[in-house]
């Protein structure tokens, strides 16, 4: 059992509250760094001291925020309104259990009944606001008295091992995050490596934003995960990324365009160190990338990312050989990186 990533799936940390998983993510890496702290968004910064070989300074972001919902307002039953946080196919909602605010209520997503639907309503998707959840409350005040709006809300899901492929809650990102802190807790590196988990990835990636202003890196590399949609497809669909045949390399994505050089080593590299990895269709989606790549006056920025099954749902699948090798794969592209690889020559 991967503890580490087990720890970081359960812990709850929607967009904007992300209290609970960074101070885990604190705890986890306070002994491998020279120094850290929390700013004014809440992200963590985290440096750790090179051995003094390189002067450049490096970020690597992973994201500590998970999708989930908020509670928007009490009903006269007792059931409560919520808004999403985060981007869902409202399909994966009904009937998932999710524990609502501080006090961690337990609640169930609930809607009409399919045997009192008429009609076209029974082929129909139900949408997220003509669900509630339900807390077990009989009416209005009784809710009102237990849960405040705007508490975020988190499903509950057990983090598991199917032998090499594992399953569980906010895999979107902590799987990066895990990464992160493995990179911490190895050897240093030739320059100072400056550690970003940052807030509000799937929110618009404001954390990022603010972090790399801040950090005003010579490069950074985004530690992410990038759907697998490897299941059977029609005939000449090809896949955009596979479960179990390594990490992903980005090189075009819908908010940027990742520095060629930095794609170029990481594939140098990963060929030269034999480390399994497969190329990301160009194009959908978003990183933080966008995001460090245009703070100050640009940032040289790559993304790395683990394919996960089911994104942006309840539960989601990884194949724990690619995080394996995602952890390989960013630590081998760190450890070559000189500054010669990010200068313009003209």
């Amino acid at each position: 059992m991967n503890e580490l990533l087990k720890q970081l799936s359960e812990a709850s940390g929607v967009s904007g509250f992300e209290k609970e998983v960074r101070r885990l993510i604190r705890d986890l890496i306070a002994d491998s760094v020279d120094e850290w702290r929390v700013d004014t968004m809440g992200n963590l910064i985290a440096t750790r001291k090179g051995t003094g070989e390189s002067d450049l300074r490096i970020m690597v972001d992973a994201h500590m925020d998970e999708v989930g919902l908020v509670v928007t307002e009490a009903d006269s039953d007792g059931t409560l309104k919520f808004e999403e946080v985060g981007g869902f196919d409202d399909r994966a909602l009904l009937g998932k259990v999710v524990q609502v605010g501080p006090q961690r209520l337990t609640g169930v997503i609930g809607a009409r009944p399919l045997h009192l639907l008429r009609g076209d309503q029974r082929n129909s998707v139900v949408k997220a606001d003509n669900m509630r959840i339900d807390i077990g409350a009989k009416k209005k005040d009784e809710a009102a008295r237990k849960v405040e709006v705007g508490d975020p809300v988190v499903f509950v899901t057990e983090y598991e091992e199917l032998d090499r492929v594992a399953i569980g809650k906010a895999l979107d990102n902590r799987v990066g995050c895990a990464v992160l802190v493995e990179l911490l807790r190895g050897e240093r590196y030739p320059f100072d490596l400056v550690a970003a988990f940052t807030v509000q990835e799937e929110v618009g990636l404001r954390g990022a934003r603010v972090a790399a202003y801040a950090v005003r890196p010579d490069a950074a590399l985004i530690l992410e995960c990038t759907p697998a949609h490897d299941l059977p497809n029609k005939r000449d669909v090809s896949p955009n990324v596979s479960l179990g045949r390594g990490a992903s390399v980005y090189v075009m994505d819908a908010n940027a365009i990742q520095d060629p050089r930095l794609v170029a080593h990481i594939t140098r590299t990963a060929a030269a160190k034999e480390i399994p990895f497969q190329i990301r269709q160009p194009g959908g989606g978003g990183t933080n990338t966008g995001a460090v790549q245009s703070a100050q006056a640009g940032v040289p920025v790559a993304t790395l990312a683990v394919p996960v099954r089911y994104l942006h749902s309840p539960v989601s699948m990884v194949h724990l050989d690619d995080y394996a090798n995602l952890v390989k794969l960013a630590d081998a592209t760190l450890r070559t990186l000189t500054p010669n690889l990010i200068r313009r020559d003209g």
